[in-house]
């Protein structure tokens, strides 16, 4: 069973991608699923442009991991019988990575995935990764609950997915300017994607789950090549432990004007714990990821695996320090250093212990720990 899995934040630009799918695949079943209020699901199937099945349930838990598992594993697994080529058009703000593993889980190798595709509208890119609402008050999830941004699902997806495909909703008029820099600020943010418009000749990038699965690992930094973009990527290494007072004095001068700060901290607070910190949009958030490899028993010597780790183990550090990546446009690569420098313990500090320090995150825990902040 050949699957392409196609995800987005509105059904406009999920339903013009796979038709365009549908049309470079005839015989092809296009499957859409959408989750209303009151738990409804409809599911519809189309074959070659004719709708071929459409069926409505209650779900008596409605939200978006129920439908996928309730409802979505259940009618592929159906409709895979025949061998078929199935364009799964998920329901709006469901993660493709979620997806995927229910759908390895529920399928294992009778599935072959071709490719993961993120729909989306380059000219309200960037709107939407600054929106400080919810997904549901922003109106893309009937679910309550479900207190991401727009922005965490945007950057979530095109982490993950190896094909973004421009597909603008035909309901409003394309701004040219904004949909350039809204190209351009995708190839900044997925430089491992490739980049397909619904307008020319479709040309898809294929599914690697393992590699997909660490571009989303908290804490993972990958960089981009420079491009001549508005857009750009700079990293800064620290590698001693940083004050967390003043690194959190310094946090809101970072993330300012940055759409992606991410990577992972040695705070002087929580040594021993390797903090994640994300920041997309206005949010910005810390999470304790557990010990760094360095102090793992036994004592690891050479680094685990994956191309950023190698690059950052240290002699004498092994994987301790801080990695930060900041995307934006105009981003100051010497204010950023300058920035993280002054957060540096000084000499006199690194002969303190962990105990010395203020835990203003509150990091220092055996246990998974979060800190999350609107700026």
């Amino acid at each position: 069973m050949l699957v392409t899995v196609v995800s987005s934040l509105d059904v406009f630009s999920r339903q013009k991608a796979c038709a365009v799918l549908a049309a470079e695949s005839p015989g092809a079943l296009v499957v859409f699923h959408d989750l209303l209020e009151n738990g409804v699901v409809i599911r519809r199937v189309f074959k070659d442009g004719r709708c071929v099945e459409r069926e409505e349930s209650v779900l008596e838990h409605g939200c978006l991991s129920c439908t996928v598992r309730l409802d979505v594993i259940p009618a592929v697994t159906r409709l895979g019988t025949s061998g078929s080529h199935i364009i799964l058009g998920l329901p709006p703000a469901v993660a493709s990575s979620m997806a995927m593993h229910a759908l390895l889980k529920g399928l294992g190798h009778s599935l072959t995935l071709d490719s993961v595709v993120l729909a989306c509208a380059p000219d309200a890119l960037e709107d939407q990764i600054w929106d400080r609402h919810t997904l549901f008050e922003s109106g893309f999830t009937p679910v309550p609950a479900d207190d991401r941004t727009p922005g965490e699902f945007l950057m979530g997806e095109l982490s993950f997915t190896d094909t973004v495909m421009l597909a603008e909703p035909a309901l409003v008029p394309v701004d040219p300017a904004a949909r350039t820099r809204g190209t351009q600020l995708i190839k900044e943010l997925a430089p491992h994607a490739v980049v397909a418009d619904s307008e020319g000749p479709i040309w898809l990038g294929r599914h690697n789950l393992a590699e997909s699965t660490a571009r989303t690992l908290p804490g993972s930094v990958r960089v981009p090549a420079k491009s001549s973009s508005p857009f750009s990527t700079v990293v800064q290494r620290v590698e001693r432990p940083l004050h967390p007072g003043r690194f959190r004095h310094a946090l809101a001068a970072l993330a300012e004007g940055s759409c992606w700060l991410r990577g992972r901290l040695w705070v002087a607070s929580a040594p021993a714990c390797k903090i994640a910190i994300q920041g997309i949009g206005t949010r910005v958030w810390l999470e304790n990821t557990g010990p760094w490899q360095a102090d793992r028993k036994p004592l690891l010597t050479v680094p685990p695996g994956g191309p950023d780790i190698v690059l950052d183990w240290h002699p004498e550090h092994g994987d301790r320090g801080t990695v930060l990546a900041v995307t934006g446009e105009d981003v100051d690569a010497a204010e950023i250093a300058a920035l993280l420098k002054e957060c540096e313990l000084s000499d006199a500090e690194m002969s303190a212990t962990a105990t010395s320090f203020d835990d203003p995150f509150e990091l220092n825990h055996e246990t998974e720990t979060h800190l999350r902040s609107n700026l």
